[in-house]
């Protein structure tokens, strides 16, 4: 450490005190040559003599000096009366500093209590974090199913996996999926348009439907990146108005990934710009996947997403056997998993003598999530599933026949996921973003789809037996203390999931 005063000897636990992720940023931005400031908290310690205010004080005048000594303007970033300061008085200070006042501040803090033999009590600063920026990204929905634990400490990224994604096409313009080459793919493998057209990798479902979907399992990318030509990416969310209207606004996303980063995406392509698809369609995809990985001799695609299907009527036939459940269970025989989306109508309205009653209804599991082999997947909120459960649209079960659905749920409320390039909106407000918000069993699906991708690039020898795979995640869910036929088996948990074999 350098300081404008040799008279001050250096204390070597001073560094401590300050973050692993500040130090690294205080690294960065001293190997600099042109100045650069940090915005950072100081965690005041509750065992200062004169208690946190006084500690507050102390933390303000050694600012102040610092605002002299390295001659910077604004140090305070408006702390004084501001409703941050306000909200965060009582334990914190916030000031925004060049690394060199940083480190002045701390040295000196700590300098002052080595004087009197070393007493901590005496240090005003606890700890330094950095101020990070706060955004509303899908890392929050892969931060709930331990997706982001499973990356750091297994590197459960989706490295040689390849998922197939039976959707409206998957955009491979978006920026989303350059980094990883998530849809560039093996010479034995293709993108399949099964519409009129010949699109597999363009995505026109209003917004996207296929895209966001491919986005939440595999993906990733930074602002300012190469993959983006330097330009900051922007996000479009949904506030709640208090008159119950529900507004949008765009903001700066800094980073955002999907739960298995690198797996690779097979676009199947089912329906698009109309909305509408044949289950014929979707089991001619199942078909072509099949030869694809020869009847199970060669599996080349390990998984399919299917988020999409129908409301089942019990009087059509038993659960589970109609001709869409039957090609799921015959793909899952051949060791390929099929994670399906359970429906978003688990809220229904009836209407009786003009009256008007929405209730939450159960049998309301959507085929093909009624087959037998599928892992049929509900929806969660997005950052607090044990506090608010299960959402009030995801459908519910048993089946028609009484089997236990969904098997599990994962987060599918305003999860945010790439928007298509070829967006078509029906918002006059639409200002082009690069990502929104989506909600849906689809989103939650997708989410499982990304955990199972993630699991299997490190235990590769569960390849092939999904009846393992399936067995494997709904043991080790986490039970949200919701009934069954809500939640299944509980909340899909990568990080358990790995360390449980």
């Amino acid at each position: 450490m350098k300081f404008d005063d040799p008279g001050r000897r250096p204390v070597t636990h001073a560094r401590s005190v300050i973050t692993p992720a500040l130090e690294s940023r205080l690294t960065e931005l001293e190997s600099r040559s042109a100045s650069g400031t940090v915005r950072v908290i100081f965690d005041l310690n509750p065992d200062f003599p004169a208690g946190r205010r006084g500690a507050a004080n102390t933390v303000r005048t050694l600012l102040t000096e610092a605002a002299v000594r390295f001659s910077e303007m604004n140090v305070f970033d408006d702390i004084g009366e501001s409703r941050l300061s306000r909200e965060l008085g009582r334990s914190y200070v916030v000031a925004v500093l060049p690394p060199e006042a940083v480190r002045w501040v701390v040295h000196v803090d700590v300098e002052q209590a080595e004087q009197d033999a070393g007493n901590w009590r005496l240090r005003a600063i606890r700890r330094v974090w950095p101020d990070f920026e706060v955004s509303a990204l899908l890392d929050k929905s892969v931060a709930v199913i331990k997706g982001d634990a499973a990356q750091a400490t297994f590197g459960a990224f989706g490295e040689n996996i390849v998922w197939a994604v039976v959707d409206s096409g998957v955009d491979e313009r978006h920026p989303h999926f350059a980094k990883w080459d998530n849809l560039s793919l093996p010479a034995q493998l293709e993108h399949v348009d099964l519409t009129d057209g010949n699109a597999p990798t363009r995505d026109d479902y209003g917004i996207g439907h296929g895209t966001p979907v491919a986005g939440i399992i595999a993906g990733e990318v930074a602002a300012d990146s190469v993959e983006t030509g330097g330009r900051r990416l922007r996000v479009r969310q949904m506030l709640l108005d208090g008159d119950k209207t529900v507004d949008a606004y765009t903001s700066a996303i800094t980073r955002i990934g999907g739960v298995a980063p690198r797996c690779k995406i097979v676009s199947y392509k089912v329906f698009g710009a109309s909305r509408l698809a044949n289950v014929s369609a979707v089991i001619a995809a199942l078909e072509h996947i099949q030869r694809v990985n020869d009847y199970g001799r060669n599996i080349r695609i390990h998984g399919v997403n299917l988020s999409l299907g129908y409301s089942f009527y019990p009087e059509w036939f038993v659960g589970g056997y109609s001709p869409l459940c039957n090609e799921v269970d015959r793909m899952v025989a051949s060791g390929v998993l099929v994670v399906v989306a359970a429906g978003n109508s688990g809220f229904v309205r009836t209407e009786v003598a003009r009256n008007t009653d929405d209730f939450s209804a159960g049998v309301t599991i959507n085929d093909p999530g009624n087959a037998f082999g599928a892992i049929t997947v509900g929806s969660t909120h997005r950052v607090a599933p044990h506090r608010y459960g299960v959402s009030y649209f995801s459908s519910k079960g048993p089946t028609g026949d009484g089997r236990l659905k969904p098997d599990l749920v994962a987060p599918g409320e305003h999860i945010v996921s790439c928007v298509s390039s070829t967006a078509q909106p029906d918002d006059e407000d639409w200002d082009c973003p690069d990502y929104s918000e989506f909600s849906g069993t689809s989103l939650a699906a997708a989410h499982v789809s990304g955990a199972i991708a993630a699991f299997l690039s490190v235990r590769s020898e569960f390849i092939g037996s999904p009846e393992r795979v399936k067995k494997v995640f709904l043991d080790s869910a986490t039970d949200l203390g919701r009934v069954r036929e809500f939640q299944g088996h509980g909340l899909v948990d990568v990080m358990r999931a790995i360390q449980s074999v």
